[in-house]
């Protein structure tokens, strides 16, 4: 006959395996979402040449099953046809390769034809930048905002909507001082202030990054 303390062994590694079983299923996809959104009102285009680079340096960073898109903020942001470029890589190392050619040529034909937008849907982008990630199912789900965070609406739009962003890290890139930041700097302090509220209210994170040589790190 065993020796009870055998029993408690064998008990206690019974236990031990189902509770490595259980972190194992419930750890969730490992695969990254990145949703970028680019302003494209008034002069903030001038700054989509760069956003080339950046585009390049997240294309460099995607893994295999990890799903990178790109959106314009125009007039009304919140539908699929301001997705510029949209991909889910390959784990096939030669057919991510190609992913990746195309992505960057549609964006290059992009920033070469782009036309300014009278006015500026960031929230619209953002709805629309959580739906997308959301529906792919990624772990980690990131929300590159470039622009200088000026919304302006046109009449009747409804934008008053709380954000649902558990879970998502919101990044807010290149946010260029506007004239009249210049001459009354609490404006600019203003509008960070107000997005950092509406998206921690929903859940999420909120980070500055005017340093782009810093994204790199963040990321």
């Amino acid at each position: 006959m065993k020796h009870p303390i055998f029993k408690v062994i064998t008990i206690f590694l019974l236990v031990l395996q189902g509770l490595v079983l259980s972190g194992c299923s419930d750890s969730g996809p490992s695969n990254s979402g990145v949703y970028l959104l680019l302003d494209t009102s008034g002069t903030y285009t001038k700054e989509l040449t760069n956003a080339l680079n950046l585009v390049n340096a997240l294309l460099v960073k995607q893994e295999p099953n990890d799903s990178l898109a790109v959106a314009r903020i125009d007039t009304g942001s919140f539908s699929e046809k301001d997705i510029i470029a949209k991909v889910t890589f390959n784990d096939r190392p030669s057919e991510a390769n190609r992913q990746k050619r195309h992505f960057r040529e549609s964006m290059d034909n992009f920033v070469k034809e782009v036309k300014a937008s009278r006015y500026t849907d960031i929230t619209g982008g953002i709805l629309q930048a959580a739906e997308y990630l959301n529906e792919k199912g990624t772990g980690k789900k990131t929300i590159l905002i470039y622009s200088d965070l000026k919304e302006e609406l046109p009449e009747g739009y409804v934008r008053d909507i709380p954000f649902q962003l558990e879970g998502f890290d919101i990044i807010a890139l290149n946010v260029t001082k506007l004239r009249s930041d210049n001459i009354d700097p609490r404006e600019y302090m203003d509008r960070l202030e107000k997005w950092q509220q509406r998206v921690e209210e929903g859940g999420g994170s909120w980070r500055v990054v005017n340093d782009m040589d810093r994204l790199e790190r963040v990321l």
